[in-house]
């Protein structure tokens, strides 16, 4: 049975979203996206706006699963407490709609999807479109960033779940998850 995934790279001006599909562990991607917000908005307009727009993905493509990344820690207390808030509403929104929420950290979406988890952003989208055959770039890649996410969550839950994630109770040492890591899957190293 087919099972869809909303992910959601969060943002207060931009925020990204992509939906895939996945059957038998094979994924295909259904849509991505940007939510662009004007910085001339109220925050709280914004906030609505977001709120808005996972409400209709959701009312849309009727996604089994919900994955948002984690902010990162920066200085700016400001920008923390304003990602924040896109976060929870993203997440509100989801849970309202009767969801299973996960969140993941970017470095583990970097490192799940690229296997390096320092990557840019370039690299996520390359290796985007080399495992789910897709075409272009696409204007912000914040879009691609979404569609990691989703990618992500399906790769933590599939039978490789946890050895991306050394260091996490329960899983591998990273030699013996990247062995078994490149046997399940030889088509995305290459």
């Amino acid at each position: 049975m087919e099972k869809v995934i909303l992910g959601i790279d969060p943002g207060t001006l931009v925020m990204g979203y992509g939906l895939i599909a996945v059957d038998n562990k094979k994924a295909r991607l259904l849509t991505m996206g940007v939510l662009k917000l004007s910085a001339k908005k109220d925050s709280y307009e914004r906030l609505h706006l977001i709120h808005q727009k996972i409400s209709n993905l959701v009312n849309e493509y009727k996604p089994d699963s919900f994955a948002i990344e984690a902010p990162f820690f920066g200085k700016n207390v400001q920008s923390m407490l304003k990602l924040g808030r896109a976060q929870g509403v993203a997440i509100a929104a989801a849970m309202m709609a009767g969801l299973s929420v996960m969140e993941y950290s970017p470095k583990t979406v970097k490192q799940t999807i690229t296997g390096n988890g320092n990557a840019d952003k370039e690299q996520v989208w390359k290796m985007l479109q080399y495992i789910l055959s897709f075409e272009g770039r696409p204007e912000y890649l914040d879009a691609t960033d979404g569609v990691a996410v989703a990618l992500c969550h399906h790769y933590q839950k599939s039978s490789i779940g946890g050895t991306l994630t050394p260091g996490k109770k329960g899983t591998k040492k990273t030699k013996d998850a990247w062995a078994d890591f490149l046997t399940q899957n030889p088509g995305r190293v290459g």
